[in-house]
């Protein structure tokens, strides 16, 4: 199958208004799940006391005040969407969030130990030019980070409703431009070569993989819905008849994770690392 065109300044737009449009019930569905990751993720990129961070596509800004915690020299966290940036701000007061397009920093080169992107790739029109972008403001000797999701089959969380949506036979409508293969860089290869091609070296992918719990079909329904960007605009394209069938998948896929009280869902993720050569 061919890959579509992607249109990056349709997508962009597309990326932020969704995220402007999300901005709250991500915080309050997904930053429980995302946030499992900041650890391991400020752990590849080595942040620690004295380090210079910029993390891309910062959301809630919940990595910018863990790496705080850690002792870092300074901070920066940007995002594309303005709602997600103010979001940010309002939970973590006195800390610094931008405005700011990750194919496009508004940062000299070399200007940061470390730069990181939890779950930010796959929002980014042309993957390969944000980490061109992201690596070029690494200082000689620092670090680069990024998650993202492994694939739909073992991170559940969000894999259920592409698998919903693929089985009910849900076109993406025209409201939603083409972007990149979600799932490209589930694949480790894939991963370390985008790494690689942004010039960094030492390149290393790794695996995080847990359970998370939820409390019914409805919160998980609503909040998935409420937080996918690509994946709610798809099925609330749909007509009516489809997003019904969709749901009736979904609840049926879901079943299989259902234990007394809840649902424990999978979750997996990749995180990859590399280093930027001093010389």
């Amino acid at each position: 199958m061919s890959t579509p065109t992607v249109d990056p300044e349709a997508f962009r737009q597309f990326e932020k208004a969704a995220h402007d449009r999300v901005s709250a019930q991500y915080h309050d569905f997904f930053a429980p799940v995302t946030s499992r990751l900041i650890e391991p993720l400020l752990d590849a990129a080595r942040v620690g006391k004295g380090t210079r961070l910029l993390d891309v596509a910062t959301g809630p800004g919940i990595v910018v005040a863990r790496a705080v915690a850690r002792g870092v020299s300074s901070a920066i966290g940007v995002d594309l969407s303005p709602k997600m940036v103010a979001l940010a701000a309002r939970l973590h007061p006195g800390l610094d969030f931008r405005e700011a397009d990750g194919e496009a920093l508004p940062f000299p080169d070399g200007a940061f130990d470390a730069v990181v992107s939890n779950f930010g790739l796959g929002h980014f029109p042309r993957p390969s030019h944000a980490l061109a972008e992201l690596a070029r403001v690494v200082a000689p000797g620092g670090m680069l980070a990024l998650s993202w999701w492994d694939l739909p089959a073992r991170a559940r969380v969000n894999g259920i409703f592409y698998d919903a949506a693929t089985e009910a036979g849900a076109t993406p409508p025209s409201t939603v431009p083409a972007g990149p293969p979600p799932f490209r860089f589930s694949a480790d290869d894939q991963f370390a070569v985008l790494l690689r091609a942004a010039g960094m070296t030492d390149v290393a992918v790794r695996t995080v993989s847990f359970t998370h719990r939820l409390p019914d079909l409805d919160y998980w329904w609503n909040g998935g819905l409420g937080s996918l960007a690509r994946a709610s605009a798809n099925i609330y394209g749909q007509p009516p008849e489809v997003q019904r069938k969709v749901r009736e998948i979904f609840d049926r896929l879901a079943k299989v994770y259902e234990v007394r009280g809840g649902f424990d869902v999978p979750v997996s993720a990749k995180i990859a690392s590399g280093r930027k050569d001093a010389g």
